[in-house]
């Protein structure tokens, strides 16, 4: 199962397509055009905190600060997404704007759904993926490198974290490989490098 489909299953999907005022397939779309170069950026952050367990208790560390758990609740609530707190994990995973418009631009190309929109789901998707992480690695209790959210960022990116072979971009499906170009596992690589040429 993709991140997508578990968040879907969690009401997620549903809940960004109703506040959103779009319909529930076309969320599902975006998400899975959005998604992995969120989880990218988590897996960029995760390796230059040394990569391996060291990165994944930074991550960890870093999913807590950003809100945790609680930031998948935020969206699930029945109270409008307090989207400033999924603008600021956008921040810490990308860096900047441009490589958010950058991520929403390749989306849009890919799904037809209009950047606004797309723009729009990208604090709210990055919001469930550090939610989610943040569960399921036990962020809060900072035991995050024991398998919770090492063996969740491997599964859903596809491969080991850090060392040994360069991990495919498989675990990402179709939109993943398209993204990553360079076959090193992480779409957010390329979207990146596009970012850079077109500040050149």
């Amino acid at each position: 199962m993709n991140l997508t489909d578990i968040l879907a299953q969690a009401g997620g999907i549903e809940s960004m397509a109703k506040e959103l005022g779009i319909p529930p397939a076309m969320a599902k779309q975006g998400a899975d055009a959005l998604l992995p170069a969120i989880l990218g950026g988590f897996k960029k952050q995760a390796q230059s905190g040394g990569g391996g367990a060291q990165g994944l208790e930074g991550l960890g560390g870093l999913l807590g600060q950003l809100g945790g758990g609680g930031l998948l609740d935020s969206v699930l609530g029945s109270q409008p997404t307090p989207v400033s707190q999924g603008n600021e994990v956008l921040g810490q995973i990308f860096g900047s704007k441009d490589v958010s418009r950058t991520v929403a631009g390749q989306a849009a190309a890919q799904t037809g759904i209009d950047t606004g929109i797309l723009k729009q789901m990208l604090p709210m998707l990055a919001m469930m993926a550090a939610g989610y992480m943040a569960k399921q690695g036990g962020a809060s209790g900072g035991g995050a490198a024991s398998g919770g959210l090492g063996g969740m960022l491997g599964n859903v990116l596809g491969g080991a974290m850090g060392g040994g072979a360069a991990p495919s971009a498989g675990g990402l499906g179709g939109i993943g490989k398209m993204l990553d170009m360079d076959g090193d596992g992480n779409p957010l690589d390329d979207i990146m490098g596009m970012v850079n040429k077109m500040r050149g």
